[in-house]
């Protein structure tokens, strides 16, 4: 895989996009590869792929044979990055990545910025435990998913415990128990932390759920009808009633209907709908035969998109950073078909096979993925409608000149001035853009209850960076730095949505007279003159519904307590108080995580993470002998005489003397 990077020249005739893609056809290779399109920031307007980078190119210099869409993103192209693939199916896959990495404004864009959630048996402990699990799969184990949502994971994990009784307690609860917990009163746990199961019964257990979450739920079901008949021809009646119900919760989980339909195993159901120049993407996970719930997308696009390309871009972005499934059922015939499951073979290192169904059972899973796309379709559109309404209402009830776009909304939160935090809540014609909030860490001391200084410190960073954006763009560069305050969710794009400005229409401010006064003061010493501020003060005995709004050069007033404008901006305020409250939460918890432990050299994560599963908390380490140290698991006799002279700074130890005997 190579690259190369073409400025644009300085042409002498001609649109100049076309020079610059002219520039780059000498020296294009005939091969596979991926395209970037850059404007005069350096980010990119388009990312394509090609069997023949010379030839796919070449098209973008016949402007009359362009749609007006693409004639417009030629124009606005300064610079070109290409790179060569192995094969087209490799070029497939980076697109896909750049694409959901960069957030062309001229691709079809999946909004898909949320990790999913999985079901995880723990196999480094010999117990295992089943829990959800989100993010990373570092630790040892085996992972079941994806799920749709942590609902549907927690009721899985619900249905498991009842069936194979599998414990769900982290470790160092399972350690410190010395009887059992209610789940095994309620019949959901086999109580293996007091010894009520021994390892050899427990690992039957696990295994059995491994069968079942493989698919081999008949197998599993025969298995416990024949221990239960056993039971009861050894007269254990009590443990053949609780392997009938066992099987009575096993039946209930593997119901078969369209909602969980016996043909499929392990297979993606994935529907597209179309209505008004929108699209959503309703998607059904099946893993082991089993439905683990449903997510609607709506990928951003030109209205002139038809649902082959939308389904060819949602499927190549879908599984850039998941394994596929052997089978992704589809409504409509993607563009590159034969090439797009060559792509996802290649990733998922088997075969993948993308089928239309056209009858049966198959057919009918599809069709109400169809109707649930439709129906989330209609119901965005309708939400749309009305959020239009609102924004045209609050357009009119502030005097802006249009509608607002972009909506910035601004909180704090702290305790007597310690773990300060600021934050952004953004919200504009789609509702809000959680990508786009951001959170601000304050850097200055905070007075207790000086809520003024804060909101300084947070628009001040917010508006200088900003400005330098702006002037980057003017001068055709693109700015290279640090972003100022931290994104809300990570890896949210610092760039805003697509169809999102990064430049507010209007600022609502939680606060009174005061908090306008200061944040105006703000805005003007920056030169920022083209924003509206409304500072949103609560009430009397802080009701809501009484809110008085204060705007510079009008006297404060309210609207009639059942206004849809004033429900509109309560829930706009609540959002940012509920974001601020969530931020410092997390904050403060972070804080109060850091231990004494933090202060002793040579003590990083891991071990620290060691001691503490060991010993329960920061003050059982403290407690600990040095014999106790020594034993803890991944501990070294270094590691623990120096954490124990942290604790007992008076104590001299015989460097060479066993533990006990210093």
């Amino acid at each position: 895989m190579s690259e190369v990077s073409a400025p644009a020249p300085a042409p002498a005739a001609g649109p100049r996009g076309v020079a610059v893609i002219e520039a780059v056809l000498a020296t294009l290779p005939d091969s596979p590869g991926v395209y970037r399109m850059l404007d005069q920031r350096g980010e990119a307007l388009y990312v394509g792929k090609a069997r023949s980078l010379k030839k796919r190119v070449i098209a973008y210099t016949q402007l009359a044979r362009l749609p007006e869409r693409l004639r417009r993103m030629v124009s606005d192209t300064v610079a070109m990055e290409i790179v060569t693939t192995p094969t087209e199916a490799e070029a497939l896959l980076l697109e896909a990545n750049l694409i959901k990495r960069l957030k062309p404004r001229f691709n079809i864009l999946l909004r898909d910025d949320k990790s999913y959630p999985w079901l995880m048996l723990t196999e480094d402990h010999p117990f295992p435990q089943i829990a959800k699990h989100r993010g990373a799969q570092v630790r040892k184990g085996s992972y079941w998913g994806p799920f749709a949502s942590a609902w549907s994971v927690n009721q899985t994990v619900t249905a498991m415990q009842r069936v194979f009784l599998l414990r769900s307690c982290a470790d160092s609860v399972f350690a410190n128990r010395t009887r059992p917990c209610l789940l095994f009163q309620i019949r959901r746990c086999s109580a293996p932390c007091v010894g009520r199961i021994d390892a050899a019964d427990y690992a039957r257990l696990v295994e059995q759920a491994k069968s079942f979450l493989s698919g081999r739920a008949a197998r599993v079901q025969q298995d416990l009808a024949a221990e239960m008949e056993q039971a009861a021809e050894r007269l254990e009646f009590e443990r053949a009633a609780a392997i009938r119900d066992r099987i009575r919760g096993l039946t209930h989980v593997q119901g078969s209907d369209i909602i969980n339909p016996a043909s499929l195993n392990d297979a993606d159901v994935i529907a597209v709908w179309q209505a008004a120049g929108q699209s959503c993407v309703q998607v059904f996970f099946f893993r082991g035969g089993r439905n683990n719930g449903n997510r609607a997308f709506f990928p951003s696009h030109a209205s002139s998109a038809t649902a082959e390309e939308v389904l060819v871009a949602f499927l190549a972005q879908f599984y850039d950073d998941k394994k596929p499934p052997p089978q992704i059922l589809v409504n409509a015939d993607p563009a590159e078909q034969a090439l797009l499951a060559e792509a996802l073979s290649l990733k998922a290192g088997r075969k993948v096979e993308i089928a239309r169904p056209r009858r049966g059972e198959k057919l009918a899973v599809l069709g109400h993925a169809e109707t649930n796309a439709r129906e989330a379709l209609e119901r965005r559109l309708a939400e749309a409608t009305g959020q239009a309404r609102l924004l045209a209402a609050v357009a009119e009830l502030f005097a802006l000149p249009r509608p607002p776009r972009r909506i910035e909304i601004y909180d704090n939160s702290h305790i007597m001035g310690t773990n300060a935090y600021g934050v952004m809540v953004v919200a504009g014609a789609e509702g809000f853009a959680k990508s786009a909030y951001r959170k601000f860490a304050m850097r200055g001391p905070i007075t207790p209850g000086d809520d003024f200084a804060m909101m300084r410190e947070m628009l001040e960073r917010r508006f200088t960076r900003a400005l330098r954006a702006r002037e980057a763009a003017a001068d055709g560069t693109a700015e290279i730095g640090v972003e100022d305050a931290a994104p809300a969710d990570p890896p949210a794009a610092e760039e805003a949505p697509a169809g999102l400005p990064d430049w507010p229409d209007l600022v609502l401010i939680d606060g009174g007279a005061g908090q306008l006064s200061a944040t105006t003061q703000v805005l003007e010493a920056l030169g920022v003159r083209d924003v509206t501020l409304v500072a949103i003060a609560k009430g009397p005995d802080r009701d809501a519904g009484r809110e008085w709004f204060h705007m510079a050069g009008r006297a404060a007033f309210q609207l009639p307590p059942r206004d849809p404008v004033l429900y509109f901006l309560q829930r706009l305020r609540d959002e940012a108080h509920r974001f601020a409250i969530t931020t410092h939460r997390a904050g403060r918890s972070k804080a109060l995580v850091r231990s004494e432990l933090d202060e002793i050299e040579g003590i990083g994560a891991a071990r620290k993470r060691a001691l503490l599963n060991h010993f329960g908390s920061a003050r059982g380490v403290k407690m600990a002998g040095l014999g106790d140290l020594e034993a803890a698991p991944g501990i070294s006799r270094e590691t623990a005489r120096r954490v124990y002279l942290h604790f007992h700074p008076g104590v001299r130890l015989d460097v060479s003397a066993p533990a006990g005997e210093g």
